[in-house]
C-alpha cells in the first residue's frame, strides 16, 4: 500500500496543473471509471456533459433535437475548452468531443488524454441499460456503434494513453491507469500552465 502512495504521488505531481481527459465511446466507461480515478488522485472529477446541460438548461438529448449535433459539437468545445483552464481534474468528455481538432489541440495543451478503449459486446451491454443517447434513436444501435468505431477509433488512438476497459470491476482499471500513467514520459516532469 506505501508503494501504491508514492506511485499516486508521483503522479499527481508529475501532472502539475494538467487534467486528465478521458475519451472513447459511449458506454467505455468515462463517468464510472474517472469518478474512481478522480477519487483514488485525490482530484476532482467533472463531467463534460453534465456542465453543458447545466449551462444549456437542458439535456443533450434536447440540445441535439432542438439546435443539432454541429451546434452541440460547438458548444462542448466552448466548455471543454473553459473546463481545461481549471486542472488538475479528472475529465470525462462525450464520446465525439475528441474527434474535434480544435478540442484535441486544446487537450495536448493543458492534459494527458487517456483513450477507455472497449470491445463492441462490452460497449453494447453497457449502453443497453440508458435511453438517452441521440445519435443510437436513428437506427440499429449496434450497426451506429460498428460504424461510430470505425470512424472514430483511429482519432481515439491518438490519444497519449490507451487503456482497455473490459468486464472487470472498474477499480481494476482505475489501477491499470494509474500504472500507465506512473510510467508515461509525459509525467516525467510537470509543466507549468
Amino acid at each position: 500500500m506505501e508503494q501504491d502512495k508514492d506511485i499516486v504521488d508521483r503522479v499527481r505531481q508529475g501532472l502539475g496543473e494538467r487534467s486528465l481527459v478521458l475519451v472513447g465511446l459511449m458506454g467505455c466507461g468515462k463517468s464510472s471509471i474517472g469518478k474512481r480515478l478522480a477519487t483514488r488522485l485525490g482530484l476532482p472529477f467533472v463531467d463534460a456533459d453534465e456542465e453543458i446541460e447545466r449551462v444549456a438548461q437542458k439535456t443533450i438529448s434536447e440540445i441535439f433535437a432542438d439546435h443539432g449535433e454541429a451546434f452541440f459539437r460547438d458548444r462542448e468545445a466552448k466548455v471543454i475548452a473553459r473546463l481545461l483552464g481549471s486542472g488538475p481534474q479528472v475529465l470525462a468528455t462525450g464520446g465525439g468531443a475528441f474527434i474535434t481538432p480544435e478540442t484535441r489541440a486544446r487537450v495536448r495543451e493543458r492534459g494527458l488524454s487517456i483513450w477507455l478503449r472497449a470491445e463492441l459486446p462490452v460497449l453494447m451491454r453497457r449502453i443497453g441499460k440508458r435511453d438517452c443517447r441521440p445519435l443510437l434513436k436513428a437506427g440499429d444501435p449496434e450497426r451506429v456503434m460498428r460504424e461510430l468505431m470505425q470512424a472514430r477509433y483511429p482519432i481515439y488512438a491518438e490519444a497519449d494513453l490507451t487503456v482497455d476497459s473490459r468486464d472487470t470491476p472498474h477499480d481494476s482499471i482505475v489501477g491499470d491507469i494509474i500504472t500507465a500513467l506512473a510510467e508515461h514520459p509525459a509525467l516525467a516532469q510537470p509543466i507549468a500552465i
